[in-house]
């Protein structure tokens, strides 16, 4: 029998915090409007069956959808069937045992909008914490719903935060939360450290991952930069009309994405001195609710 979630301690912060990040299409997709969010943060052996069964869900109904294997083209799942997620494959993949995990869920109107979960581990006597999963709700995304949830994941003794994703949205959220934009990515960074930082994951797709990408092999001319061969068909369709319309507004350092690839993040947290320094003034926030504010116009 699942036990039952217990209550949460939440904190009321008397100014705005929504934040906003750039859509990634050129057409907004009409959102409700969000008049309370309440961020909780929970310990890996803190989640129940319940809860799991609610992300599971949320993941299944809102991640993506499968791609065709050239490889296989008539192996399953069909092209096009939604990816999905069972509670326990959860459990198995996303909270191994040997290592601490967090989970971070976002609800709007006690409407479950995102999640995220992260595990952490050691890498030369630093701490990685590497974001294994970040789901928003269709209905409220480019509402800064997913920076906000990885927000939330960060610790004072973090130092480097790390994300596969084919989603742009994703890759931007986690470089706005962890650094100071996709544009400051430092793919030199990435290429020093991310193959020993991968292979000392207790996350088995982490660790299997290949790297991928001219930062990793100069003479690759497939137009990668940094990327991960993980042989997960999802379908790009729309990471890849999203790119499309990055480029065109901005700098982005990850170069193209392939079929059966992802994206690759790693980032130093050079926030960290100075987050201690807030945080040693101020008790603990689990909690948060803040209410919706107009956005300004530009």
């Amino acid at each position: 029998m699942a036990s039952p979630e217990r209550p949460r301690k939440v904190a009321f912060d008397a100014q705005p915090t929504v934040r906003y990040i750039e859509s990634t299409g050129r057409h907004p997709r009409k959102s409700p409007t969000m008049a309370k969010q309440v961020f909780e943060r929970f310990n890996g052996t803190e989640l129940t069956d319940h809860m799991l069964e609610e992300a599971a869900q949320l993941f299944n109904e809102n991640y993506g959808t499968w791609g065709e294997d050239p490889m296989n083209p008539m192996a399953a799942p069909k092209p096009g069937s939604r990816v999905k997620l069972s509670k326990s494959r959860l459990r198995d993949q996303y909270l191994p045992n040997n290592a601490p995990c967090t989970y971070v869920r976002v609800t709007v109107e006690d409407r479950l909008a995102g999640n995220a979960f992260a595990c952490r581990w050691s890498h030369k006597d630093t701490i990685v914490c590497w974001v294994t999963q970040l789901v928003v709700h269709t209905d409220f995304r480019e509402r800064g719903l997913a920076a906000g949830l990885l927000n939330q994941l960060r610790q004072d003794d973090d130092g480097i935060y790390g994300l596969m994703s084919s989603h742009l949205a994703a890759c931007l959220a986690a470089a706005k939360a962890f650094g100071s934009g996709i544009h400051t990515v430092a793919v030199g960074f990435i290429c020093d450290n991310a193959g020993a930082i991968m292979k000392a994951s207790p996350i088995g797709y982490v660790k299997e991952a290949e790297l991928r990408g001219s930062v990793f092999n100069p003479e690759d001319a497939s137009g990668l930069v940094s990327s991960v061969y993980t042989k997960f068909f999802v379908d790009h369709a729309e990471p890849l009309e999203a790119l499309a319309w990055v480029r065109e507004a901005s700098e982005w350092p990850l170069g193209d994405l392939l079929d059966d690839h992802e994206f690759l993040v790693i980032i130093p947290n050079r926030r960290r001195n100075r987050s201690r320094s807030r945080s040693s003034s101020r008790p603990r926030v689990v909690g948060l609710v803040s209410w919706d504010v107009p956005r300004e116009s530009s």
